[in-house]
């Protein structure tokens, strides 16, 4: 993750501030409205990539928004560990590539158990959910 931003803290503060009035204040309407209109047009079935969308994005926030504390307490910190903080990666692809190098605390091990046994392979299967989106960017381009 870069450090070096390339505005002020005071103006970096202050968009992060709009940035997050606007989503509390309007994302609960945007929320509802797509959902009321999606099950009055019957596009029901819709709505499923709609909560995936939506969780993906949360997903991504949560990485940026909580990267120290889930390095601090998911990760063992070694030359090959993989931190949290991407802003285009989910807290799932970071939990699997730790997986694989082996450097998940014990509460990283319980976190990766417990999404294992919601969904099997979850967090490794994200890795590679990241890497087909990936390729299907670069094939569009």
């Amino acid at each position: 993750m870069k450090n070096d931003s390339p505005i002020g803290f005071f103006k970096s503060v202050t968009l992060f501030l709009i940035a997050f009035t606007l989503l509390v204040t309007t994302a609960p309407f945007g929320f509802l409205y797509t959902v009321l209109r999606q099950i009055m047009l019957r596009q029901i079935k819709s709505l499923n990539i709609f909560f995936v969308q939506v969780a993906l994005a949360l997903d991504v926030a949560g990485n940026v928004m909580m990267q120290h504390l889930l390095n601090d307490i998911l990760l063992v910190r070694k030359q090959n560990t993989y931190y949290f903080g991407n802003a285009k990666e989910t807290i799932s692809s970071v939990i699997g590539k730790n997986s694989i190098t082996n450097t998940l605390s014990f509460l990283g091990l319980r976190l990766n158990a417990f999404l294992n046994f919601l969904d099997k392979n979850h967090s490794l299967n994200s890795i590679i959910y990241d890497i087909r989106a990936w390729h299907k960017q670069r094939e569009a381009q």
